[in-house]
């Protein structure tokens, strides 16, 4: 009898560990799209970073990603089961950040220029020059803002696997959400690791000393690497910038009626006139959206600190 329903319980646990490995597999293919987005996002967040502390930077940035899924997983699990109604206005929440993020960074090159830029870049240099300055302090900033952004983006991962295991058990629910958390964590930046030290990798290949076809090789492949490097990280500049819109943008026209039907409606009209243009048009308004909401917010933001008092 033991035996009996030792197997039964070996063999429901064989059946629920199926099931997740099929639905993890699904939930996984629905949240590649913003994986795109966060790599982007991230690989930029840690980019200016000096070379010796670009994987430290990268490991702080993880670390704190993981803390993010601790609370996230759980915090979505309650509020799925607690008051689901209240997951669409914080997603657009932090929609609405990420736009504001976004427009910040815009506003913040067209009003400083390049001049804040050199300055930041001579405080790098004499930080590294300096053996007394501590790195890691220095590029506080940017390690907690890729986690705040990593924060948004990783609470839309949750919902989006969340939401093709809604109709599961909870402990279904759970296993899943938590599995595509921890992949999405060690796939993003683990990418992030390998793109930030494609540089170093470059230039390890071209000090590689020998006249035989192998060596020639290495040497034009690092070569390439080096060349192909800061291309890379300028274009994930931009792609992280855009991600910023593009991602808040579609968050906030999902929770927005009018504008989901707005956006239905563009495909239906060029569909027939165009495939790749009806294709497009959705993240064109997605982005049009983010960057309206993000000059809003920012606009605000800077109305309430003129109009907060000044701390003395």
């Amino acid at each position: 009898m033991a035996t009996g329903s030792l197997l039964a319980l070996l063999d429901d646990i064989t059946t629920i560990l199926d099931d997740v490995s099929v639905m993890t597999q699904m939930a996984a293919k629905k949240t590649t799209g913003v994986l795109g987005d966060d790599l982007a996002l991230n690989a930029q967040q840690v980019s200016g970073v000096a070379a010796e502390r670009e994987l430290p930077v990268v490991w702080a940035v993880t670390k704190g990603s993981f803390i993010n899924k601790i609370i996230l997983v759980p915090a979505a699990l309650a509020i799925s089961y607690f008051a689901p109604w209240a997951i669409t206005p914080l997603l657009m929440l932090g929609g609405a950040y990420l736009c504001f993020e976004g427009f910040e960074k815009i506003a913040h090159k067209l009003l400083h220029g390049a001049k804040d830029e050199e300055n930041h870049d001579k405080a790098l240099d004499q930080a590294i020059i300096d053996p007394k300055i501590d790195l890691v302090a220095l590029e506080k900033d940017k390690i907690k803002g890729a986690i705040r952004t990593d924060f948004v983006l990783s609470a839309e991962i949750i919902v989006i696997a969340l939401g093709t295991v809604a109709s599961k058990t909870f402990a279904q629910q759970a296993t899943v959400v938590s599995l595509i958390a921890v992949i999405m964590t060690i796939g993003v930046y683990g990418l992030v690791a390998g793109i930030v030290k494609l540089d170093d990798i470059g230039l390890h290949l071209m000090l590689k000393k020998g006249k035989s076809v192998y060596r020639q090789c290495q040497r034009k492949i690092g070569n390439g690497l080096l060349m192909f490097a800061p291309k890379l990280m300028r274009f994930l500049s931009v792609a992280g910038t855009a991600a910023m819109f593009l991602v808040g943008g579609s968050i906030i026209g999902h929770g927005l009626p009018f504008v989901h039907h707005i956006s239905e409606s563009m495909v239906e009209v060029l569909q027939p006139v165009n495939g790749m243009l009806a294709a497009i048009a959705p993240h064109l308004l997605d982005a049009i959206v983010g960057l309206i909401i993000g000059a809003i917010c920012v606009g605000l933001f800077e109305i309430g600190t003129k109009l907060l008092p000044k701390k003395t």
